[in-house]
């Protein structure tokens, strides 16, 4: 299927916003990315080659939650590089293991096994792709398990006993938080909602938001609040690798009682699902804001807001910031009202 030229233009400038050394530009990259999904496999593989680590790390990502047979060879490339690229190559192909292309299943599977069993391969990239095989039938797991604690290597096997205990543990965390049940560790939860936020259903991570707003405002510990909110923004950043505006209220909401910058997990949700309902919260933050830094992170969602909502001055939630908030009215170069060009009358 042919892709439509302001598509193909989206892609380009996302591919290249996957090298920016700015937080939100490179993650609402990601997410947008993954919202277009296979039609942007093409242009982000062919990326990679030229790429620096750190940027062939956020391709990785854009694979894994898009999870489109093209992205095995790069993945499985990504292996043998080794350090986080080679942990985001195990995290890609496991995204592959259940895939209805057999092949690439296939595919994906003997890749994570060879890098597992090979001694020359980085060890915490071998423990990556081992883990990756967590939901494969206990069979292979045992087999594949009982290869490695014959390699020889102690930091190896004491990593093999550990792997099973820590997969079973963010299981049992995940499934209980589903349940309403956070328990005492947000680090925890962040880290489990890694490898499950994009299989879990969208109302069970609505209803973890929730979970933890509520947590996180019944928390007196400042450190505790602030990682109780660090889990809501991934939970955000989650729903919107999905495209889902389910949580968009929360959004709206954390923003017109945020006193200090917010994660920027939560701005990279609004860049890509933030709706015109979040202007004006966005204006209001921005205008009462000292914060340097957060005042340019604001303005970058509400331009990208107002791009994808085709939001112009002549818009009612314009109209109204220009008027509750002057020094916020200019903030989309988008929304300002250009004049239409003349043409000349034919004699």
């Amino acid at each position: 299927m042919a892709i439509k030229s302001s598509a193909a233009s989206d892609i380009r400038t996302l591919t290249a916003a996957l090298a920016s050394p700015d937080e939100v530009t490179r993650e609402s990259a990601i997410a947008r990315l993954a919202i277009l999904g296979p039609r942007a496999v093409d242009r982000v593989t062919a990326a990679y080659a030229g790429a620096v680590r750190e940027t062939r790390t956020a391709i990785l990502r854009v694979l894994e939650a898009i999870a489109d047979p093209r992205g095995v060879a790069v993945a499985r490339q990504a292996l043998r590089e080794g350090g986080d690229v080679g942990v985001a190559g195990a995290s890609a192909l496991r995204a592959l293991l259940d895939s209805p292309v057999t092949s690439a299943a296939t595919d994906a599977f003997d890749a994570l096994v060879e890098a597992a069993m090979d001694p020359s391969v980085e060890r915490r990239v071998r423990l990556a792709a081992f883990d990756a095989l967590q939901d494969m039938p206990g069979s292979v797991r045992e087999r594949v398990a009982a290869a490695l604690q014959a390699d020889g290597d102690p930091g190896m096997q004491a990593g093999l006993v550990q792997t099973p205990r820590d997969a079973a543990a963010a299981e049992s965390l995940w499934r209980d938080a589903a349940d309403g049940d956070l328990g005492d560790r947000p680090s925890a939860l962040r880290e489990a909602l890694k490898t499950r936020g994009a299989s879990a259903a969208l109302g069970v991570l609505q209803k973890m938001i929730d979970a933890v707003r509520m947590r996180e405002a019944a928390t007196a510990s400042r450190p505790q609040q602030e990682a109780w909110r660090a889990v809501r923004g991934a939970l955000h950043q989650a729903l919107a690798l999905r495209g889902s505006t389910v949580a968009v209220y929360d959004l709206r909401e954390t923003l017109e009682d945020a006193t200090e910058p917010l994660p920027a997990t939560f701005l990279t949700a609004l860049h890509v699902v933030g709706d015109e309902s979040c202007l004006e919260p966005i204006a209001a933050a921005c205008s009462r804001t000292t914060n340097a830094r957060w005042r340019q992170q604001l303005t970058a969602a509400f331009d990208a807001i107002a791009k994808r909502e085709r939001i112009t001055a002549r818009n009612p939630a314009m109209k109204r910031i220009a008027a509750r908030w002057p020094d916020a009215a200019a903030l989309s170069t988008t929304s300002r009202t250009r004049p239409r060009p003349t043409t000349r009358r034919r004699t």
